[in-house]
């Protein structure tokens, strides 16, 4: 990776990838972008770029306490409100992030009504979908279930404050589509809040989104700063990444955050306690979430970090990545929700750990027999926050 910073300006980057040149100017964060986030080259037509969080648990291995901390510190930009609060985790990408800035809120707040819930790419039960568009996604169609209980469904419809998390802003359109359609739900929201790891809307566009959304919107990142993208020739590979069929079961859980949480999901202890006594002294562990399960493989890497286990968490995505800069390694195989589309891991190679666990939500299939074999891993079925069960894969 070509990086360069002009002479006395080290705010300014210049970053040549396969893809094209991506051209940066940092502001607030500057100091600490390069422990927040690397880059990549995405092979995908319509976004040949990635800003590559090296905090997020999704494309790079980090420690739980690392994660931990990026929440608590987003957590922490959520403007001081009354009455109940929405907080929406864009998928996939952004899901665990959300989910542990959800509860970093929650414990900062102790008693006060909080709703989260996470968009998804997979229809789960039979209510109501809300189904919005991330434009530049290799994937764009998402969808936001109504949930299916009474609270929940009242927290929804009834919340003036809207927080909105993922990973990046670049350049808004995004959050605009989902509060455009959670304003058709409940158009009593009166203010958005988007909690993002890096903004690269630009100084100038950040200070214009209250009125391009008509409401008060204010922003928490951790670095911000613009940027300008100019393409080379690179032809991506033309690969569906989405095959969404409404009347399909692709067995994701209702249990996770689709259908609305309004607490903490419980750390798996049991299995934490268990598992780190079978781990020898010194012994490396990664911990994998699945595509938009991610944030329960998060709790049990933090469990066992709590038990003295040298531990990183990541997950697989969709997303297709170019072998080069923050991507190191990358390995493909089948998703395991019968999708039919292409998943990926970065940054993790075949023996690297000494144990790697996956953690999944959907039945024990092929797809992931197929990536338990290509790392010599575990596999853990979360059938509930409670029920976790070990898969045979020998």
């Amino acid at each position: 990776m070509n990086t360069r910073s002009n002479p006395g300006d080290l705010a300014r980057r210049s970053v040549a990838l396969p893809t094209g040149t991506l051209e940066l100017t940092l502001g607030a964060g500057a100091h600490e972008a390069d422990d927040l986030l690397g880059f990549a080259a995405r092979a995908n037509a319509k976004r040949g770029f990635l800003f590559l969080s090296k905090v997020l648990g999704k494309h790079w291995p980090v420690t739980p306490s690392t994660m931990l901390r990026v929440h608590e510190r987003l957590a922490a930009t959520v403007p001081q409100v009354e009455g109940p609060i929405v907080f929406i985790a864009m998928a996939e990408t952004a899901i665990g992030l959300g989910q542990g800035v959800f509860e970093a809120w929650l414990r900062a707040h102790p008693g006060r009504a909080a709703l989260f819930v996470h968009t998804t790419r997979y229809r789960v039960g039979s209510g109501d979908l809300i189904e919005f568009e991330e434009a530049h996604s290799h994937a764009p169609r998402q969808f936001l279930h109504m949930p299916d209980d009474d609270d929940s469904r009242a927290l929804l419809l009834n919340a003036a404050t809207l927080v909105l998390v993922d990973d990046e802003a670049s350049t808004g359109n995004t959050f605009l589509n989902l509060t455009h359609a959670c304003r058709r739900l409940n158009p009593g929201i009166a203010r958005v809040h988007l909690a993002t790891i890096t903004n690269f809307m630009g100084a100038e566009a950040t200070d214009a989104l209250s009125a391009r959304f008509g409401l008060p919107v204010t922003m928490g990142a951790l670095v911000d700063g613009e940027y300008r993208f100019l393409p080379s020739d690179y032809v991506a590979p033309n690969e569906a990444a989405q095959r969404f069929d409404p009347d399909a079961d692709r067995g994701a859980s209702t249990r996770f955050g689709r259908l609305g949480l309004r607490g903490a999901l419980p750390a798996p202890e049991r299995l934490a306690e268990r598992l780190a006594g079978e781990f020898a002294p010194g012994a490396t562990v990664a911990v994998l979430g699945t595509g938009e399960f991610m944030h329960a493989a998060t709790l049990l890497g933090a469990a066992l970090a709590r038990r003295g286990v040298d531990v990183k968490v990541q997950s697989t995505t969709r997303s297709p990545i170019l072998t080069w800069g923050a991507v190191g390694h990358a390995l493909r195989f089948p998703d395991n929700y019968g999708e039919g589309v292409a998943n990926f891991v970065y940054n993790i190679a075949p023996g690297q750990y000494d144990h790697v666990l996956v953690c999944h939500e959907t039945a024990p299939n092929a797809a992931l027999r197929e990536l338990a074999g290509l790392l010599d891993a575990r596999l853990f079925h979360f059938q509930s926050e409670a029920k976790v069960e070990e898969v045979p894969v020998r």
